[in-house]
């Protein structure tokens, strides 16, 4: 199959009107980072979520459904656990339980889940087998592989991107099976370091109907058309730029929008078009995501395969902190995308993510003298503003509802 390049007819209309914006640069000023509590927040409540994600399919994924400590223990780096595997379990009394096989003599300690987590679990695959969420998961997979040049990325890409995608832990066996028409198996043409083939997962054809960005969605919703698609921005109280910053962002947003699903490489790589480019890229991973972030090494990594010096996606998050948030919370720097949330909450209320909040209530809690408690988060508050808002609502072209009358934390 031939490298999947592709240029819609749009870029052309507007590559001669980009010729002069080629040669201005970010100005010299300095940027300071202002920390956000709120997406702070927003960050630190999945704090060990996913390594408990990752125990939980581990234990699961044995027939007995039980898993020895001592064989989890030696696995603490390929779970990413923050503490030794006992600690560890010994924090979650609601989600794990140790015991000791019976009938069996010399038993070493044994590792099972909950009845409380089984229930969860179970809700979760119901939501996994909906044909609505499978279709879903496929298309920000398809959109991910079109992001790139070629429409193809190879698989430990990918996996760095399969709890942020809300991929299931089989994708390539559920989603290759039913959607062959999507996607196939791929000799990425190169080796690792090892010497072994480096496979990977590539579009079997280009899907016109998928190459719209979320901001080109967005202009549309409001009735806005062409290139003159400007970035959403909020820049977070106690943020000052200087007006000559401002003055620099208001030229910049004026420039022309291209896609992220356009090829940009024509374009001089320090102008301020092709940084233009390179944030909508980034915007554009992060409205893929369920949870509107991920790890900034994921992005570097991305950047880097595409061809990307890392300096060039550092930029741009630096440049416009009204659009994209870098905390510094749970061991790790994550890229929030600003405009998906509202405070510490989550517009979009993806299933997925209903979902891991659900987990998250759960890790929360402890046992007390036998009964559960909730340990160190502030109770639903009754009466909450966002609840007189109109309760629900539905976002235009997207299946999931909107809700704002979650729990802040």
């Amino acid at each position: 199959m031939p490298p999947l390049l592709h240029f819609p007819t749009t870029a052309h209309h507007h590559l001669r009107r980009l010729h002069h914006h080629q040669s201005r640069t970010f100005i010299n000023a300095r940027i300071k980072w202002v920390r956000d509590p709120y997406l702070d927040t927003a960050v630190e409540r999945e704090k060990n979520l996913k390594p408990l994600l990752s125990l939980k399919s581990l234990i699961l994924s044995q027939p007995s459904q039980t898993l020895s400590l001592s064989t989890i223990s030696p696995l603490k780096p390929q779970l990413h656990l923050p503490t030794a595997a006992e600690k560890f379990i010994r924090e979650y009394p609601l989600i794990f339980k140790i015991f000791l096989p019976p009938n069996r003599s010399n038993s070493l300690p044994h590792v099972k889940l909950t009845p409380k987590l089984l229930s969860l679990h179970h809700d979760e695959m119901l939501i996994l087998s909906m044909s609505r969420y499978r279709k879903d998961v496929a298309e920000r997979l398809a959109k991910l592989l079109m992001l790139t040049r070629a429409g193809k990325l190879p698989l430990y890409l990918i996996d760095m991107f399969k709890y942020d995608l809300g991929l299931p832990h089989d994708y390539l066996l559920t989603l290759l099976l039913e959607f062959p028409d999507y996607f196939q198996i791929c000799d990425m043409g190169f080796r690792n370091s090892h010497g072994d083939v480096v496979f990977g997962l590539e579009l079997v054809s280009w899907r016109d109907e998928l190459a719209v960005s979320e901001m080109e969605k967005r202009a549309r919703r409001e009735g806005g058309s062409g290139t003159r698609i400007k970035c959403w921005m909020n820049l977070p109280r106690g943020f000052d730029l200087q007006k000559r910053v401002l003055e620099w962002v208001d030229e910049w947003q004026n420039l022309p929008y291209i896609s992220p699903y356009e090829s940009a490489f024509h374009l001089a790589p320090n102008s301020d078009q092709a940084e233009k480019w390179a944030v909508g890229v980034i915007h554009e991973l992060l409205s893929l995501l369920v949870s509107k972030k991920t790890e900034r090494e994921n992005v570097f990594c991305l950047g880097e395969f595409w061809g990307f010096e890392q300096v060039r996606f550092k930029k741009a998050l630096v440049h416009f902190p009204g659009i994209f948030y870098v905390s510094n919370k749970i061991r790790t720097q994550t890229v929030v995308l600003r405009e998906a949330y509202r405070k510490n909450l989550l517009l979009e209320k993806h299933p997925l993510m209903v979902m891991r909040n659900r987990y998250i209530s759960l890790m929360n809690l402890v046992l007390r003298r036998g009964k559960p408690i909730r340990n160190g988060v502030t109770a639903r508050r009754k009466g909450s503003a966002s609840s007189s808002k109109g309760g629900r609502r539905k976002d235009d072209g997207n299946m999931w509802e909107r809700s704002e009358d979650e729990e802040e934390d």
